[in-house]
């Protein structure tokens, strides 16, 4: 049976709460509780109200057309075939998915660029493997989110 909990009254901007009952292995649950303690929650709602919102954005940016804003995080080596000349051309090729671009010299030899993007889902997809798959690229990630606004 789920019970309904309710707003104050007078309290507005608050979406009605659901309360539902979560049957788990007892050491499955020993182990959520030491990872949400871990993790800083107060209880175990918030964590799993934050486990469901992730999955559902993760969920949203796999669409194609969906609005995504995110980081394409690449590690390189700064002497290999002038690959900051390439990196720096796919980008321009881009510019209107583009929010910004951080190089950050890590040693002697390797770099770190972080570039923030916005678009839809297929497209910054599409250019984080572009990037990515660049030759001399050593690591590199693609993170998404969406701007959150249909998640309470």
């Amino acid at each position: 049976m789920l019970d309904d909990i309710r707003q104050p009254k007078g309290v507005t901007g608050l979406s009605e709460l659901k309360r539902f009952g979560v049957a788990m292995d007892a050491s499955l649950l020993a182990a959520f509780d030491e990872l949400i303690t871990q993790s800083g929650y107060q209880n175990r709602s918030e964590a799993i109200r934050d486990l469901v919102r992730d999955h559902l954005v993760e969920t949203q940016w796999q669409v194609p057309q969906s609005p995504v804003i995110g980081t394409i995080t690449l590690v390189y080596e700064h002497h290999s075939s002038d690959i900051e000349h390439r990196l720096t051309h796919l980008q321009h090729e881009h510019t209107e998915h583009i929010c910004a671009a951080t190089h950050v010299h890590l040693d002697h030899d390797n770099c770190l660029e972080v570039i923030v993007v916005r678009g839809p889902s297929e497209v910054v997809r599409e250019l984080a493997g572009q990037l990515i798959a660049s030759r001399g690229v050593k690591h590199g990630k693609l993170v998404c989110t969406t701007s959150g606004a249909d998640l309470h």
